[in-house]
Formats: C-alpha cells, sequence, structure tokens
C-alpha cells in the first residue's frame, strides 16, 4: 500500500507525463550528459561525501560545468519532499540518478527507469532493489553499507566502555525507511544482554531537546543513535545535547564522533559516496546498472573520542583501545 501511495505521489508530482518520460529522456539527452543528485539532507553536512562523488567524476575525465552537468535536489531532512524532487529529476531528463540518504525507495515506489545508483543502510536484496547483489539485474545498483546490522555491534562496543549500563537509549526516526528494522535488531541484541531498551522516536528538529529530556528522564544509561540520515543532519546538535544530558553515545558515523561524541562505529560515507562516482562515471560510459554490482562497503570504522570520555568521568578499556581504527584526543 505504502508503494502504490508513493507512486501516485510521484506521477503527480510529473503532471501526469509518467508514461511519456522514459522515451523523452533518452530522445531528448542533452550533448553534456546530465546527472541527477538526489540526497535527504542539505548540502553543508555532506560536502565530504559531494566531494568524493565529483572527485571519482574527475579521475575518469569528467569536470562539473565542463563535460558533465549535475543537478543537486536536497530535501533538508524532509523525507515528504523526496518524491516531488525526484519527479523534477525526471523531468530534466537526467542520464543517471544518484539516489543518496535513504531516497532510495522513492525511487522503487516510483518505478523510476532512468539508471539510479544508490547508498542504502538495509539489505538491497531484501529491499526489491536487485535481484541479487552480484548481478542487479534492473536499472538500480549502488553501494550497501548494513546500517541495520551495526546496531547490534554499536551496542557492545557502548557497554565496552559503559558496563554498568542497564538501561539502552535508542533515538529513532520513523519516517526512515529502515526504521523499523534497526529497532528490531538492536532489541533482540538489548535483551540478549539482559538490558532494557527505550526507544524514543524524533521526526523533526524541533523535537530533538525534548526528546533528550524524556530520555534523561526516565534514567537512561547509555544511548545508540539511529544510522538516519536526518540524525547526520543535526550531529551537532544532537551530539551537544548528549554532552549536556551527560548520555554516553555511540553513533553510526565517524562525523559524530568527530563533533564531539563519544564513538561511533560505522561504515566511511566518503569511501561510498567515492564509489557511487565511479559508477555514475561508467554508466556515463555506457555500462548497464544490471551488469554492475553491488558493493558492500568494506570499511567499518570505530572512532573513540577521548576528550569526551574524560568529560564524561569514564575511561575507555585497553582492550577497546587496542581495536580503535582512529582515536581523537
Amino acid at each position: 500500500m505504502a508503494i502504490k501511495i508513493a507512486r501516485r505521489k510521484f506521477i503527480a508530482a510529473l503532471g501526469g507525463a509518467a508514461v511519456a518520460w522514459p522515451l523523452a529522456a533518452r530522445a531528448q539527452q542533452p550533448a553534456i550528459p546530465v546527472v541527477g543528485f538526489l540526497h535527504s539532507e542539505s548540502p553543508d553536512p555532506v560536502r565530504g561525501q559531494v566531494a568524493a562523488f565529483q572527485r571519482a567524476l574527475n579521475e575518469v575525465g569528467y569536470t562539473e560545468g565542463q563535460n558533465v552537468a549535475i543537478e543537486y535536489r536536497w530535501a533538508e531532512g524532509q523525507f515528504d519532499r523526496v518524491p516531488a524532487l525526484l519527479a523534477d529529476l525526471v523531468r530534466r531528463h537526467v542520464a543517471v540518478i544518484v539516489a543518496g540518504g535513504g531516497t532510495v525507495m522513492a525511487a522503487k515506489a516510483a518505478g523510476v527507469t532512468i539508471p539510479t545508483i544508490f547508498t542504502t543502510g538495509g539489505d538491497p536484496v531484501q529491499q526489491g532493489l536487485v535481484a541479487s547483489l552480484s548481478r542487479p539485474g534492473g536499472n538500480m545498483t549502488g553501494v550497501s553499507f548494513f546500517v541495520i546490522a551495526m546496531g547490534p555491534k554499536q551496542l557492545e562496543l557502548l557497554l565496552g566502555a559503559v558496563p554498568t549500563a542497564m538501561l539502552i537509549g535508542f533515538l529513532s526516526n520513523p519516517g526512515y525507511p529502515y526504521a523499523a528494522a534497526q529497532i528490531d535488531e538492536l532489541e533482540a541484541a538489548v535483551r540478549a544482554l539482559g538490558r532494557k531498551m527505550v526507544v524514543q522516536p524524533i521526526t523533526n528538529e524541533a523535537e530533538i531537546a525534548p526528546a533528550f529530556a524524556a530520555l534523561s528522564k526516565r534514567g537512561v544509561d547509555a544511548l545508540i543513535v539511529g544510522g538516519d540520515p536526518f540524525f547526520f543532519l543535526w550531529r551537532e546538535q544532537v551530539v551537544a545535547l548528549a554532552a549536556h544530558h551527560a548520555l554516553p553515545a555511540c553513533y553510526g558515523w565517524r562525523e559524530f564522533a568527530m563533533a564531539g561524541g563519544l564513538m561511533s562505529y560505522g561504515a566511511d560515507l566518503t569511501e561510498a559516496y567515492h564509489q557511487v562516482g565511479v559508477y555514475a562515471a561508467r554508466i556515463l560510459k555506457g555500462a548497464k546498472t544490471a551488469d554492475l554490482p553491488v558493493v558492500q562497503a568494506e570499511k567499518v570504522k570505530l572512532v573513540l573520542n577521548l576528550k569526551s570520555a574524560k568529560t564524561l568521568g569514564l575511561t575507555f578499556p585497553l582492550t577497546l583501545l587496542g581495536r580503535a581504527d582512529e582515536v581523537i584526543e
């Protein structure tokens, strides 16, 4: 039902031209190819990822503004804006669409047939995006970093720093496509370790501060923040509030630890978007998405922030320090 609703929204955004656009796109392709870059966030928080994407294009001879154009569309953290932004890229007859920040599910729901390169935190086979990782078989391929599976490992690492924590908080954005799966995975891990979990939903910026106050009032001992583009967008505020409430927290991306968070464990987004750029260039040169295997992000980094640990009165055990890929002093 959700896919049908999203598809209707997408067709409405196209103004009724949904049937004609695939042929029109091929017939009216401009001399300079156009790449559509769709993301759920705003430009500033992901500038490093965009730079990695652009660098990959440059490495094979594509320079923005010279022999390739890039049309950027930003949802500013509002997933309900994605269908209209996607429809706008389709109307502009882009040669390939980059669907970042969890936007690929909107493209799937809308039935987009333009070659699409995604980044996804879920399993692209289970999501129905591709037939298999090695042979996608359709108009989509990309990079998967399995955000859903990170929760139990993040819990293990967080408890390594705060072994006495019994009540674990989890910040979740219900609008994120993988939110329910993240909760299920983490909740099972929490129960297996004899702990309890509190899920705190957040749907917009105004709810962030009250959410932390609610977690603190409930006596949460430690916090895991969902691997969600929404939280990445507001990471400085999230990190500052965790510090204000003296909540030890584990995050999904290195950028949180760089902003002052206690620790992070997750894939290297810069590397992921470089790979997206590589695939975009290959498609521009004539490759088919059906033949480009989905890349599984291999670099998963543990980053520890010693300054934040000291502020919280914590000391990382040597076993945890020894596993760290990066230590911020």
